[in-house]
């Protein structure tokens, strides 16, 4: 049984843009920040290594056909993907276990080898505290334009695993919008749900503090930063871009979510933050009693869910999958309560900006008003 209380981390910090090796370098640091801060589980935003490709929404031309910078750019993309097993997932594993923590990690997932050569997944990576991989979701339909470079995810990672930390199951963005992956996870009993954005604009605030409610769980919303400078160079601009190489991209909004769909810490925008939260799982039982969409607010009776799962083996040789336990058990459940407030500012690498860590001096409750947030988001 995991313990009551946790600490949960979302790393809200720019990648080297398209640059595998020296954002697995920014990375393994930045894990080791939140480890100093006795975060038990850290989460990065989507297709942070190496990097969420906003250039399909922000330039000009890349869906023409035969258009040779896209093509030049996808072949860029490909080369800096990450494969399963490598180098990379050896070092994330390794950042793990050195750090006893649970690590969830969004990545361009790339088949080097066997069916599906060459093809693109836009994937979360679950690694436990021994370092094993317990998990590999890929995205179940990329959204609109990600269609151009990513395929299409199976059911093969949509479920939990079991952590120190209670049972952690993840979806990728507008994945928030497809009830029946929703309720495949809801079934599974998540303690804590990681949602990877590319930033946590509105909407996206809405579709985890919804999840949350209806899932009577925590959530971990992490959204990426990224700025006009990073964007392709042989690209020209659309309309929707500012002619400021400053200009937030993708501003962040990364927060933790109670159980009762409140905030316990952020939304953040605009700046690089590591954002820290102690929670208590007993909190989920508490909820519970109101809402239950897999108990008590559940009609077998009416309603029949099926989940095919997925009947093939995996591309990657060599991947190692520990399965989840029993989901038929009882959800551990959740209190937050937030970490001292801190002032500190940490060093980026690689040119990148400075990033500080947001948390609260509140210790046994909070307000979602007291946390800013309607401040906050008229600035995003």
């Amino acid at each position: 049984m995991p313990q009551s209380i946790v600490v949960v981390a979302a790393v809200q910090a720019a990648p080297i843009y398209l640059n595998l090796e020296r954002s697995l370098a920014r990375a393994l640091e930045l894990i080791a920040e939140a480890a100093k801060r006795r975060a038990q589980l850290v989460v990065f935003p989507e297709s942070w290594l190496p990097g969420y490709p906003a250039w399909l929404d922000t330039c000009r031309d890349v869906a023409l056909w035969d258009h040779l910078p896209t093509k030049r750019l996808y072949a860029q993309l490909l080369e800096n993907s990450v494969t399963i097993p490598s180098r990379t997932t050896e070092a994330l594993a390794e950042a793990a276990r050195r750090h006893n923590l649970t690590l969830v990690m969004g990545v361009h997932e790339r088949v080097s080898q066997g069916a599906g050569r060459g093809t693109l997944y836009n994937s979360i990576l679950t690694f436990g505290p021994t370092g094993e991989l317990l998990n590999v979701h890929r995205k179940l339909v990329p959204t609109f334009n990600e269609r151009l470079i990513w395929g299409q995810g199976d059911g093969r990672g949509l479920r939990t695993v079991e952590t120190p930390v209670g049972r952690v199951g993840g979806l990728i963005c507008w994945e928030h919008w497809m009830p029946f992956a929703r309720q495949t996870l809801h079934i599974a009993g998540e303690d804590i749900h990681v949602g990877l954005w590319p930033s946590v604009k509105e909407m996206y605030q809405i579709a985890s503090r919804h999840y949350a409610f209806e899932g009577r769980c925590f959530v971990v919303a992490a959204g990426g930063i990224m700025r006009r400078s990073d964007l392709p160079s042989e690209f020209e601009f659309g309309d929707n871009v500012s002619g400021d190489d400053s200009e937030f991209i993708l501003n962040g909004g990364s927060a933790v979510i109670g159980p009762d769909g409140q905030y316990v810490a952020g939304p953040a925008f605009g700046s690089e933050v590591i954002i820290l939260a102690r929670i208590n799982l007993e909190r989920i039982r508490e909820e519970s009693m109101t809402l239950d969409v897999t108990g008590h607010f559940n009609r077998p009776d009416l309603f029949d869910f099926r989940f095919k799962g997925a009947s093939y083996a995996t591309e990657s040789e060599g991947a190692e999958f520990i399965p989840a336990h029993n989901t038929e058990e009882l959800v551990h459940s959740a209190t937050e309560v937030l970490l001292p407030s801190s002032t500190e500012v940490l060093s980026g690498t690689d040119s990148a900006p400075a990033f500080r860590v947001i948390s609260s001096s509140r210790t046994n409750s909070y307000d979602s008003e007291g946390h800013g947030f309607e401040k906050q988001r008229s600035q995003s």
